[in-house]
């Protein structure tokens, strides 16, 4: 599929969302038509049997709107992954839906990207000029994978986990095939793939968030944390010691029939 100039692909992965989808995916083409760019909003169903969110979706009747899925619930950055596998904008975004991330930092990260002749640009809790309200288990969840992406992946940015990013797509080209994790850890994943590739032009971007605090308890913020641990440390395993990702291991890398990476003949 031929790119276009200046056009702007942005994923939102949708799970368990059938109560708010149409109030959100609204506020976003809202906020996306607002942009000097073309644009695609492509949603992407984790779980199309789970509820309502797919054919409430699918109900939206705009032209930038694509919405797609698969039955089971596959995690987050599966979702993501998948969403990018069917885009054609030169640059492609992914922002988490329900709203508690401004839609309108979508025009901000556009803005850092092409000022900072960046190859990523991340949405940062962490820079002086965002403005956050989130409950403590996520700051602890924050800092923690800020020490195992410097220490562990070798990664400078200060937010990791923040669901909002802007990709160039010569970036996601080299990069997707190449994944493997599908949840907690995708993030770390795509930046330390990235950056390991010679990708190393990743700056950070303000963000404004208000999270919601009744959707997290202190046993579910336990096991984000546990399970992104082992997942980094997983990705640690594979960049440095394994070198699975390098070019020379292409033959092991994993292929993945309803993901196919698409976006390589974009």
């Amino acid at each position: 599929m031929k790119k276009r100039p200046n056009f702007l692909s942005v994923i939102v992965p949708v799970y368990r969302q059938e109560k708010t989808i149409k109030k959100d995916l609204e506020q976003i083409i809202t906020s996306l038509s607002q942009l000097r760019y073309d644009f695609e909003l492509i949603v992407v169903v984790d779980g199309i049997s789970i509820d309502k969110s797919y054919r409430i979706a699918k109900s939206i009747k705009n032209n930038h709107l694509k919405v797609i899925g698969y039955r089971h619930n596959r995690g987050k950055g599966y979702a993501v992954r998948f969403g990018m596998a069917h885009t054609k904008g030169n640059y492609v975004a992914f922002i988490d839906a329900g709203m508690e991330i401004d839609p309108n930092g979508v025009s901000m990260i556009l803005e850092h990207m092409e000022w900072y002749e960046a190859d990523i640009i991340v949405a940062s809790k962490r820079h002086p000029a965002s403005i956050v309200k989130y409950p403590f288990e996520r700051k602890i969840i924050s800092l923690g994978a800020q020490i195992i992406s410097r220490v562990l992946l070798g990664l400078k940015v200060r937010d990791t986990q923040a669901g909002l990013k802007i990709f160039k797509r010569k970036v996601l080209i080299k990069v997707l095939p190449r994944l493997l994790v599908k949840s907690y850890a995708f993030d770390l994943e795509i930046l330390s793939v990235a950056n390991h590739l010679g990708f190393t032009r990743i700056f950070e971007a303000p963000i404004k968030l208000n999270y919601v605090f009744d959707s997290l308890t202190h046993a579910s913020g336990l096991k984000i944390i546990y399970r992104s641990l082992i997942d980094a440390l997983a990705v640690f395993y594979r960049l440095r010691i394994i070198h699975y990702y390098d070019d020379k291991n292409k033959r092991k890398w994993v292929y993945d029939k309803e993901l196919d990476m698409r976006i390589n003949t974009g």
